[in-house]
């Protein structure tokens, strides 16, 4: 079943299953304790497992195994690492600006940083969160929350947040495992429990949230997706094209979303996700990233190292001829045109005049 999976979603899938095989275990493992165990500093970062990549204005910022961000200020010629709080693994990064960012990851972690990612604080854990959780359930007297709520308060920091969205330096969303999702109004400062806005009844996983125009939209296992139409207030489930997991989505500003995940599975939406179009990829593998190019076109990475690339607005997605032979988990363009590729095998660059050559 892994097999199925995208590798930033496989990694964080293997970690639940141990998990629910040891009930009880955060009262008494010793994992705890890389909340608080600063992330170790290594001449090897770079080549080390990274789930996730983004632009922080002018700089590049990586993320994963064992707490690790990376820095470039060369459009990712070369790394360093940043200082991190914790060891845990990231699994998504994103900069709303070119000095306030967060990033997310296993044990329910969510860092801060307001300085372009050198330094990193931490905003919540999955006992804070849980914690949260059962505070709100307490007050709404809802039965099934409170006994949800109490469900996570025992199980310990054992989820994972997998993607997280912020629309401006204040308002954001973090999503995740089990149907997971906080809202933040105050950058982090303070969070809410999100879960009874979504229509997601059975708790289906939550791996990615973006914007399309004037909405916001999540995607999830076995073909969920949603959509917010009142500013994040309440998301309600879309009919949806396809019956496997999505774990990933696209949008523009013109509201065209891209949907895709298990198989080479890939649906394209005109109309804000009121109806869904196939896309032909040509591939049985899992998509597991995408990033837009600043003129417009779409690339889209699958766990066996493929890259597509369309140029937008529903266009059919052919294959590019990269030197990328393992694993990709994250994807971003650099501010000198090319791309930058982080997954099993750490960084992988692609030249701006390779990458442009073939478009």
């Amino acid at each position: 079943m892994i097999g199925n999976f995208s590798f930033r979603r496989a990694l964080s899938a293997a970690l639940l299953l141990m998990f629910s095989l040891a009930p009880g275990w955060a009262a008494a493992n010793p994992r705890i304790a890389l909340l608080d165990q600063p992330a170790m500093q290594s001449a090897k970062a770079s080549h080390a497992v990274l789930l996730a990549v983004a632009r922080a204005g002018e700089r590049l910022v990586a993320v994963g195994e064992r707490g690790i961000v990376l820095l470039s200020d060369d459009s990712g010629t070369t790394w360093r690492q940043a200082q991190v709080p914790v060891s845990v693994s990231l699994t998504a990064v994103q900069f709303v600006s070119a000095q306030q960012g967060w990033a997310v990851g296993h044990m329910g972690v969510v860092l801060r940083s307001t300085d372009g990612g050198e330094t990193w604080s931490k905003q919540l854990d999955g006992n804070a969160a849980a914690q949260l959780a059962l505070v709100s359930a307490r007050q709404d007297g809802d039965a099934k929350r409170l006994s949800d709520a109490e469900r996570l308060v025992a199980d310990g920091p054992d989820k994972p947040f997998l993607d997280l969205y912020f629309s401006d330096p204040r308002n954001g969303y973090v999503v995740g495992a089990y149907g997971l999702i906080l809202r933040t109004e105050d950058g982090g400062e303070s969070w809410r429990p999100w879960m009874q806005q979504v229509d997601n009844p059975e708790d289906l996983n939550l791996y990615g949230i973006r914007a399309a125009g004037n909405a916001l939209f999540m995607v999830g296992e076995r073909g969920l997706l949603l959509r917010s139409n009142d500013n994040g207030h309440s998301f309600q489930a879309l009919e949806s094209p396809y019956a496997g997991s999505f774990f990933g989505v696209q949008g523009n500003a013109r509201g065209e979303l891209v949907a895709f995940g298990l198989r080479g599975n890939v649906f394209w939406s005109g109309d804000q996700g009121a109806s869904w179009r196939p896309l032909q990829t040509g591939l049985e593998v899992a998509l597991s990233a995408a990033t837009p190019l600043p003129d417009g076109a779409l690339v889209l990475a699958s766990q066996a190292g493929d890259l597509l690339l369309s140029a937008g607005r529903g266009g059919r997605f052919r294959s590019l001829s990269a030197p990328v032979g393992t694993s990709i988990a994250g994807l971003v363009a650099a501010p000198d045109g090319s791309l930058i590729c982080v997954g099993l095998g750490g960084v992988i660059r692609l030249n701006p005049d390779l990458f442009s050559a073939q478009r």
